[in-house]
């Protein structure tokens, strides 16, 4: 089922995101995983692609066990810096072969060594050749300014141009703040962007891992959440309870806000997803 198609119907969507292991790593862990991330019904799962800008096979054979073996849609991550046409037309082959039918389109990082084809510098030049497929096609946007991006103002304007190529939906890297969120989609909005938006969230349980996250993401944390972390962050099991809360509290504001779609960053922690989707059972039964 093509994402855009499940983001036009009239319930909440709640979607979630996988890894695929290590090329020298076992997949039975990871597969694990996924069968009980998919018990929780999410409208889709997509699977991230290879660290460094290399290929991952395990990216299509993820992508394949999500939507065959579990029976949700999948969503493979596609990154193009340093790739060539011909590699891309052979990716897009393998998951064409799987039956996946949404892809990610994203910039990615520079191939280790700095070697690669030329063919794509952005992420709408991988749009653009992928347009007149079959796929539909997502995007990533940051709410709170590209990492690598000076002015918003000019984020902005290079995720226009990536939405003018062709993109179906966007999905927003984490923040920790609702407000950050619905002021960056009026920006969106008055910028001629009118596909839908759906937000990030990303459950914190590993105070270790935050400031990492935030500064590969460019995210500020609010004093509320800075709070949270600094008071439970070296305790793991008050902070996996307190970061299930934040995350849920953030997704039904959204939801009472009216948004429809959140994707939350589960980090292949099925128990994290069992815990937020049991908070939402009442609003997403309603």
């Amino acid at each position: 089922m093509r994402i855009k198609d499940i983001l036009s119907g009239d319930g909440y969507s709640v979607s979630f995101e996988v890894f695929p292991p290590r090329r020298d790593a076992p997949m039975e862990p990871v597969l694990d995983a996924v069968k009980e991330l998919a018990g929780e019904k999410p409208s889709f799962i997509s699977v991230t692609y290879g660290a460094g800008g290399g290929a991952n096979a395990n990216t299509v054979a993820l992508a394949e066990h999500v939507q065959n073996a579990c029976g949700v849609p999948a969503l493979a991550h596609l990154t193009c810096l340093g790739s060539t046409r011909e590699k891309i037309a052979a990716e897009i082959q393998a998951l064409r072969r799987a039956g996946i039918e949404n892809v990610l389109c994203l910039r990615g990082d520079a191939p280790d060594g700095g070697a690669g084809g030329r063919d794509f510098a952005h992420a709408a030049d991988l749009v653009r050749s992928l347009r007149p497929s079959s796929f539909c096609l997502g995007g990533a946007c940051y709410p709170e300014c590209h990492p690598e991006c000076e002015h918003i103002e000019s984020d902005i304007g290079y995720l226009k141009a990536k939405v003018d190529a062709g993109l179906d939906f966007l999905t927003t890297q984490m923040f920790f703040d609702n407000n950050v969120y619905f002021r960056y989609l009026a920006r969106l909005r008055n910028a001629g962007i009118t596909i839908p938006v759906i937000a990030g969230i990303m459950p914190v349980t590993n105070g270790r891992q935050i400031s990492r996250i935030c500064r590969l993401s460019g995210t500020v944390l609010p004093p509320r959440f800075r709070a949270i972390v600094d008071r439970f962050g070296d305790d793991p099991a008050a902070m996996l309870s307190a970061g299930v809360a934040y995350a849920t509290e953030q997704i039904v504001d959204l939801f009472a806000d009216g948004v429809k779609a959140v994707h939350v960053y589960t980090m292949n922690k099925p128990d994290v997803a069992r815990r937020i989707m049991a908070n939402l059972k009442g609003i997403l039964n309603g």
